[in-house]
């Protein structure tokens, strides 16, 4: 029988074989022809790919990433984009603190770091938007280091590869340093991609195509009949729904009353129409005296812990009005694909009714 090294080694050259065969195409991939000819992975396509995949599916990022680089094809003008611009750009991806730190990790790698990305896993982190996961990604894919990238795939391959049966999150440290025994030092990037290519492909959350995986003599939990019910999770539980109200108010000469969000907490930092807190019952006054009509349809968004709700109030106002909250928007800097899904959602029952 082979000792326990020989077995990890053994597991991770099975999965650079058939990497080398099966990886996905993504255009912010490395593909490993263009690796053997020469080329290298590109640390700033690689990071933008990471972030905006945070939480985001492959299919959802592709449109974006195609738009970002090609109307920002370097670290360098990213950092000197306009925060609306790239806010807009950004637009239905969600989680907009993503693209908030987006910008600033640009702008510091572009004006602290001479736009170069630094490689090692300790100064990646140290910048904004970049936490344990992304850190490892980029220094592993992009520069090759021997780092344990760990997303959701990863986690569920070796849940089942070790049959290990304590829930998420709690098992998370143990699921590490099973992959840790894994990682190569031989092209660990490709490793990593691997992985995760691996979990998105064959050993999928349901229905794990266990007959085609490379992995099916070692994994322990196909041998026990545990692979469609791992990794197990803590229960879930249920979104609540919050209600509010926002006030769209339109003046003579077609500018819109906006108004811009705290920095902090959700869509930080971004326009959108007044109004009210998001809480049951929260009615919050109108931002200028008009008369207000109630649409009859109903904004509903779903953030990521809770659902909700809002009554999209219209008005007209006078030329000479003095709002008490926002300012005004002339009609022609009025960009509505530049808003947060949710406050465009309102901008489209308002032009619909």
């Amino acid at each position: 029988m082979r000792d326990g090294q020989s077995i990890e080694t053994d597991i991770a050259t099975t999965m650079l074989d058939w990497y080398d065969r099966h990886a996905r195409d993504l255009p912010w991939r490395t593909s490993a022809a263009e690796l053997n000819s020469g080329a290298r992975p590109d640390p700033y396509r690689v990071w933008l790919s990471e972030i905006m995949l945070q939480q985001t599916t492959v299919a959802a990022v592709r449109d974006y990433f195609h738009r970002f680089t090609t109307r920002w094809p370097t670290v360098d003008d990213l950092a000197a984009a306009p925060d609306g611009a790239v806010m807009g750009e950004w637009a239905g991806l969600g989680y907009y603190a993503r693209a908030r730190n987006l910008l600033k990790c640009a702008r510091i790698v572009a004006e602290e770091h001479g736009g170069r990305f630094p490689d090692r896993y300790d100064d990646l982190i140290a910048l904004p938007g970049i936490g344990p996961y992304t850190a490892a990604a980029i220094s592993a894919i992009a520069f090759d280091r021997p780092e344990t990238v760990m997303d959701g795939n990863v986690e569920r391959v070796a849940a089942r590869l070790y049959d290990i049966h304590t829930p998420l999150p709690a098992a998370k440290s143990e699921l590490k340093a099973r992959a840790e025994l894994l990682t190569p030092r031989l092209r660990p990037g490709d490793y990593a991609q691997a992985m995760m290519d691996l979990g998105a492909t064959i050993c999928t959350p349901k229905s794990p195509a266990c007959g085609i995986c490379p992995l099916q003599s070692p994994c322990a939990a196909r041998r026990a009949g545990t692979a469609p019910e791992l990794p197990r999770k803590m229960p879930k539980t249920a979104k609540p729904t919050r209600r509010g109200i926002v006030y769209l108010a339109c003046r003579a000469d077609g500018a819109w009353l906006m108004e811009r969000r705290p920095d902090k907490g959700l869509l930080g930092g971004m326009l959108g129409w007044p109004g009210s807190d998001w809480k049951d019952g929260a009615a919050g006054a109108p931002p200028v005296s008009a008369d207000w009509s109630t649409l009859a349809a109903e904004v509903r968004h779903t953030f990521t812990h809770f659902h909700l709700v809002l009554t999209v109030r219209t008005a007209t106002v006078d030329m000479g009005c003095a709002p008490e909250t926002g300012f005004f928007i002339p009609n022609r800097d009025f960009r509505p694909s530049e808003l947060p899904t949710v406050m465009r959602k309102a901008f489209d029952l308002c032009r619909e009714r």
